[in-house]
């Protein structure tokens, strides 16, 4: 549905990214979506593409360069070597302006897994977003400066969550109180990756789909970004 297109982060280097239009292009808002850590595979393509048929501009940054992770000892490689600061600063900052380049007067984040994580930092690092939504990932809660946080925030989250645990996200949650940040959280009864349809398939003890979850939390997501974008 999609096709890879390139654009300019704001240092002028070039970056790569999937992305989704929709039928009627003129002023659609804009989501940029944030990849697990398996890279910018046809799962996370697909989720642009369901946003696209939703009436949404998606744009997915290749953060990894053209590289995919199939095993976890692959994916934990090359998060381990992706420079978060950069990411959110440059590639994710520049997929937004990109975004608001093409015509999209709104724009919005999301992101699942390390994407969460990332689209956390994205709230602190680009003042152009106009919504965030976060799906089960945070990053050190350190580098959050929710005092930078202007756009509105919604949270997904797994109570049984073995990456990221949901302590973090009560730490986080006083943090946005703290700085008058408008967000909404909600925890599921799931585990990590629950919106992931391929989830079960990495047979990895920690990731578990929950469609019902799932579905309820897209819900809620395609709410805010109607209200927000």
């Amino acid at each position: 549905m999609g096709s890879i297109i390139s654009y300019k982060r704001p240092d002028g280097q070039t970056a790569n990214a999937y992305l989704a239009k929709p039928k009627d292009i003129e002023n659609a808002p804009g989501i940029v979506v944030i990849q697990e850590w398996w890279g910018l595979n046809d799962q996370i393509k697909a989720v642009a593409d369901k946003l696209a048929v939703a009436g949404y501009q998606a744009l997915v940054p290749d953060l990894y360069r053209g590289k995919l992770a199939l095993e976890e000892n692959e994916a934990k490689h090359l998060m381990s070597e992706l420079n978060f600061g950069d990411a959110a600063s440059q590639d994710i900052r520049g997929a937004v302006q990109y975004l608001k380049g093409l015509g999209s007067r709104k724009v919005g984040i999301t992101g699942f897994c390390m994407g969460g994580a990332l689209t956390v930092l994205s709230s602190v690092f680009v003042p152009e977003l106009d919504a965030v939504v976060v799906w089960y990932g945070y990053p050190p809660l350190n580098y959050v400066d929710a005092t930078k946080i202007k756009a509105p925030i919604m949270g997904h989250w797994a109570s049984h969550d073995d990456v990221f645990a949901i302590s973090g996200v009560d730490e986080l949650e006083k943090k946005l109180t703290a700085s008058s940040v408008s967000f909404e959280f909600f925890r599921y009864d799931a585990k990590h990756a629950f919106a992931n349809e391929e989830a079960d398939s990495k047979n990895l003890a920690y990731l578990k789909h929950n469609a019902k979850a799932a579905e309820l939390a897209w819900a809620r997501t395609m709410e805010f970004f109607k209200k927000h974008l």
